[in-house]
């Protein structure tokens, strides 16, 4: 009874801001919720992802891990970037022949396992993934196809955190930055990511190669990335331009 002998006067007050705010907090709620369903069905397709894959590959067989995954695909939702997007990054890599490459954005593991399976011996990859479930469960995936901890590294962070933190990773040989970086991330974040590893020198002296996944056609931050580009002909250009993947090349740091 006191609460409600203390609300009553106050209910003309909480009737103005709520028409005042209705339209605000429904937008705030309809985001919250919006990012609840997208990272329980990220979860689950991460989980279902890695159970089919864990259970029908052949372990220790490159091939048969991308097999594996492309089968799954063909009935399943999945957030591997598949054969098609996987060719093109292929053509680059064997292009750049990169020693060290950063990926932003390990998702199952799919592409980390086509990186490293074309990387030479001495060859290095640092993943970073924001949720740890699948920073796990991907990490797995890349030590079931064969390959060991000395060639690469999972990083469970946002990139906004670990690309200041990486050069400490890459002493004694810092100087030399990532001759391969991999964004597949949140294409909102693209530019503001590139632009830390430019501050960070990350990107290699003698020459590297930024491979952007674009899944949505242009939907996310690939236009904002494309003009900062031409706004330095002199140290970068667009390389490679298809439907679902761009490549700059950084020619001067």
């Amino acid at each position: 009874m006191w609460l409600l002998a203390v609300s009553v006067p106050l209910l003309p007050a909480i009737v103005m801001a709520s028409r005042r705010y209705h339209v605000k907090l429904s937008r705030l709620c309809h985001r919250a919720l919006g990012w609840v369903l997208r990272l329980l069905r990220g979860g689950v397709c991460v989980r279902s992802t890695h159970a089919f894959v864990f259970s029908n590959c052949t372990h220790g067989k490159v091939d048969s891990v991308l097999e594996t995954f492309d089968l799954y695909a063909q009935t399943h939702p999945s957030l591997s970037i598949g054969p098609e997007i996987g060719e093109a990054l292929d053509a680059v890599v064997k292009r750049v022949r990169p020693s060290r490459v950063l990926e932003l954005g390990t998702h199952c593991g799919y592409s980390s396992v086509r990186l490293l399976r074309l990387l030479p011996p001495v060859g290095r990859l640092i993943t970073v993934e924001m949720d740890p479930l699948t920073a796990e469960l991907g990490e797995e995936i890349i030590l079931v196809s064969g390959f060991k901890h000395n060639q690469f590294q999972v990083l469970t962070s946002s990139s906004a955190e670990a690309i200041p933190a990486l050069p400490s990773l890459l002493e004694p040989d810092v100087s030399e930055g990532f001759s391969l970086v991999l964004m597949d991330h949140d294409p909102l974040l693209y530019l503001a990511d590139l632009q830390a590893l430019e501050r960070e020198q990350l990107l290699c002296r003698s020459g590297c190669s930024v491979v952007l996944i674009d899944r949505k056609r242009r939907a996310g931050g690939l236009t904002e990335i494309l003009d900062h580009v031409r706004a330095r002909l002199e140290s970068c250009c667009v390389r490679t331009e298809l439907p679902f993947i761009v490549e700059i090349f950084y020619h001067e740091c």
